[in-house]
């Protein structure tokens, strides 16, 4: 554009120029010129002056052609000329020609079709290049679709593909860069072994070329070369990988940056995070199928990038249904559940799309769906009412497995469902045929899920409330073997206080039929800052009486109490020394029962990971716990953190406490 105003501009100027010169020298500017000695020493008047001014060379005109036309020349100059340049370097031309074997080729369906092409029509090692790269797809195709494919061995020993791949040998320098790349993906996938000759040869080839594939080249390359153990391929993939990352900045396309984040685990973390900045960059460009891709490479990464998942659930959101296919569905969500990342308009939109389509979904997709969900602690009510329904008119179709996933999901997120008789009548059914054959730790988990759900049997408790099972689930790991601990101790727990036997006419039974040592483990004596908060207000409130307050207190049940006290009938605390309790360990039976009017208070602080994903319902486990709590005579006192973040001051907290004591006794003898 600069060039051709320029152009224009000096034409105009010298013609104005001579037009000025001539009229200035014929009247006002004659008189006060003076004349001008020269290099010839002769003296030349003012229009003589004029017109020696004026340029005297060749004009540079611009063409009259169109902006888009002057592009186009251009760009196709320059091509020509790289093409000359590099057939004067002995490289390949830059465009094809078009031959009736690339016509055959295109319409062949099989790859005995492009065999007989090739037989008929012999061409280049282009052209072979291009025809095993077909050959290679459309076998895969075929094994995809479920469709007869040619058998891989009679197909490496046809000779007609072996004179491809010597043709590609014998010219592999006149190879174009693509089909080059193409043609080595596609001999590994026809399987052809390490050792053959023609695939070292284009191997070599490609090493040489390293430096002048383009970023598309290099990625297809990397996507080939992941995970290939030969010394050939490690040196290529280092040496394409460093290309990669010097020339990063010129990946521009949405398809490039999706093969080589699916490679993450071979990229360095430098490289990993310029992907993730290319990907930000181009993620509006991105089709609900490559969003897709991109999260499910992260996911299985475990790279949780915050900034990229914001905006790929952005761009998610603004597709329309026709592209959030049922698998996509299932798939983001397994991503979000993988990565712990909440994102609530997504979800809604997702569940909202996902709730009419479950009847046609696979027990495996119910399942996992449920899973993802629970992981993330995201309880839509329509949605496990339409899993739950779809497992009662599908139940034979679901396995044990997938049946005890789903058994652990509805008890993780606490959900009961309308139709319970008729749900559990179904499960009870399957379960009590395979239950016993179940591996220990999935048999605790089950038969765990069922209390918190309430739906547990007699049966089930007695056979895990045994010390036989407990060392089946005990050993090991330390934190995992606490863990199963609790768990044997909570199921007990609802033996005991839920399924409670008939006395015996013997010695009165042990308040537990389990009682297992602690596991010391790290986390074990951990407490939030809510909690630690809660039991400093609770020993102000005390004040100097400290053996009216217990605070971390260790029950049998399986449960930790933040904080308990027994206040009289004036809801005053009184000391805890002298009188029984049946929820430690050592037990207190010695001591004195408790004064008529008082009563046995529990302290229980409610985190924000104690509840339901934007809900203040708890989770399955902490339902029960205030359940066991309250059946072995607490009177539970529920401290969420909503409420106890609103409090700045002590004499707040104080307040809240006596207020929160005064209703909790208030509920109790309403009862």
């Amino acid at each position: 554009m600069t060039g051709r105003l320029l152009g224009r501009f000096t034409r105009l100027l010298s013609r104005a120029h001579g037009g000025q010169a001539a009229a200035a020298a014929s009247s006002v500017a004659a008189p006060r010129l003076p004349a001008a000695p020269l290099n010839n020493g002769l003296n030349i008047g003012p229009a003589a002056a004029a017109e020696l001014l004026r340029p005297r060379g060749p004009l540079w005109r611009a063409p009259g052609r169109p902006l888009c036309e002057r592009a186009a020349a251009s760009i196709a100059s320059s091509s020509s000329a790289a093409s000359e340049a590099s057939e004067e370097r002995g490289q390949i031309p830059v465009m094809p020609k078009r031959t009736p074997l690339d016509d055959l080729m295109e319409q062949a369906t099989s790859a005995e079709d492009i065999l007989q092409a090739w037989t008929k029509l012999r061409g280049d090692a282009n052209h072979a290049g291009i025809a095993i790269a077909k050959m290679a797809r459309l076998q895969r195709e075929g094994k995809g679709k479920g469709q007869p494919v040619t058998d891989a061995t009679d197909l490496l020993a046809d000779p007609r593909l072996l004179d491809m791949m010597a043709t590609i040998r014998g010219q592999v320098t006149k190879v174009w860069n693509g089909v080059l790349v193409n043609v080595l993906r596609a001999l590994r996938a026809l399987g052809v072994p390490f050792s053959d000759a023609a695939l070292h040869s284009i191997q070599t080839e490609v090493l040489w070329r390293i430096r002048r594939l383009s970023t598309r080249h290099l990625a297809f390359l990397v996507e080939w070369g992941a995970g290939q153990k030969g010394p050939h391929e490690e040196a290529l993939m280092s040496a394409a990988f460093k290309q990669l990352e010097l020339h990063w900045t010129e990946i521009s396309d949405v398809k490039t940056v999706r093969m080589l984040i699916s490679q993450g685990r071979h990229m360095s973390p430098t490289m990993m995070d310029k992907l993730e900045d290319k990907a930000l960059e181009l993620s509006e460009s991105f089709s609900a199928e490559d969003i897709r891709k991109v999260c499910l490479a992260l996911a299985d990464q475990s790279s949780r990038s915050v900034p990229l998942l914001r905006a790929m659930s952005y761009h998610l959101l603004q597709k329309p249904s026709s592209e959030l296919s049922t698998p996509l569905i299932l798939d983001m969500a397994y991503v979000y559940g993988k990565l712990n990342f909440h994102h609530s308009q997504v979800f809604q939109r997702m569940l909202s799309e996902l709730l009419p389509r479950v009847p046609e979904l696979s027990p495996p997709d119910v399942t996992r769906c449920a899973k993802s969900l629970g992981f993330l602690k995201w309880l839509h009510y329509p949605l496990f009412e339409a899993f739950s329904e779809n497992y009662m008119a599908n139940s034979v179709k679901y396995s044990t497995s997938h049946l005890c996933n789903l058994i652990m999901t509805l008890a993780r997120l606490g959900f009961q469902t309308t139709k319970s008789t008729e749900f559990y009548h179904q499960v009870h059914s399957a379960l009590d045929k395979s239950l016993p054959d179940l591996e220990p730790f999935l048999q605790t988990d089950v038969v765990w899920s069922l209390c918190v759900l309430q739906q547990a049997k007699t049966s089930h408790l007695t056979a895990l409330a045994q010390h036989a099972h407990a060392a089946k689930v005990t050993g090991g790991d330390p934190s995992r073997a606490e863990n199963y601990r609790q768990k044997l101790i909570q199921i007990a727990a609802t033996l005991h206080l839920e399924h409670p036997q008939p006395p015996s006419s013997s010695s009165s039974p042990a308040p537990f039929p389990l009682l297992l040592p602690s596991v010391e483990t790290p986390h074990s004596t951990s407490v939030s800052p809510l909690q630690s908060s809660l039991m400093l207000a609770l020993h102000s409130m005390v004040g100097a009486r400290t053996d009216a307050l217990r605070t971390a207190v260790d029950t049998v049940y399986g449960w930790t109490i933040d904080g308990e006290l027994v206040v009289d009938s004036e809801n005053k605390p009184i000391g805890l020394s002298s009188l029984t309790a049946p929820h430690l360990t050592e037990g207190g039976k010695d001591g004195q029962p408790l004064p008529a009017g008082a009563r046995r208070l529990a302290f229980l602080g409610w985190d924000f990971p104690n509840y339901v994903s934007r809900s203040k319902e708890l989770l399955g486990r902490f339902v029960m716990k205030r359940r066991h709590l309250q059946l072995a005579g607490f009177i539970i006192v529920e401290v969420p953190y909503y409420e106890w973040m609103e409090l700045k001051s002590d004499w707040q907290r104080l307040a809240y406490l006596k207020d929160k004591i005064g209703k909790a006794v208030a509920e109790d003898m309403a009862k």
